[in-house]
């Protein structure tokens, strides 16, 4: 018997746990992100977290923030550092919308997820408005009635 082939989707996209659980998403946007060649080496190794990774406006740019990339395990004394802060990649109009929705409207600038697309590394990025706790409990509360829901539309099927 052969053993599993390891599922190549898994290990090139790194999703943020806490975010649809912390925030209430209003706007997505597809970042390109400045890497080192070998943090993309680590990325490909599934190496990366993003959950405590936030977008902040600097000079009228976007840099993502906390985002840690371990170290690569091959490399030399040219690696980069884990937590160093990175320039996110978009369109001036779409800077220019997400920093108005931030000074404005007091929104959060949140990744997503981190993905590979046509060999480049994408971060979908999105502006975000903070759950109160009892958003929260509501939120826990529909997502257990709707498991009840399903399970009884299972068993009446039977």
């Amino acid at each position: 018997m052969s053993a599993k082939k390891k599922d190549a989707q898994r290990y090139t996209e790194v999703r943020n746990a806490k975010a649809l659980r912390d925030f209430s998403v209003d706007e997505r946007f597809e970042a390109g992100i400045q890497l080192k060649g070998t943090e993309v080496k680590s990325v490909r190794g599934g190496r990366a977290q993003i959950n405590d990774a936030f977008g902040r406006l600097e000079k009228g740019e976007l840099w993502l923030h906390n985002a840690h990339i371990e170290e690569y395990a091959f490399g030399n004394i040219h690696n980069h550092a884990a937590k160093r802060t990175r320039k996110l990649l978009l369109h001036r109009h779409q800077v220019r919308k997400i920093a108005q929705a931030m000074q404005t409207e007091g929104k959060s600038l949140i990744p997503l997820r981190m993905y590979f697309k046509q060999g480049l590394l994408k971060v979908e990025v999105a502006l975000c408005t903070g759950k109160k706790l009892y958003n929260k409990r509501d939120d826990l509360k529909n997502k257990t009635e709707m498991m009840e829901l399903k399970k009884a539309l299972k068993v009446h099927r039977r």
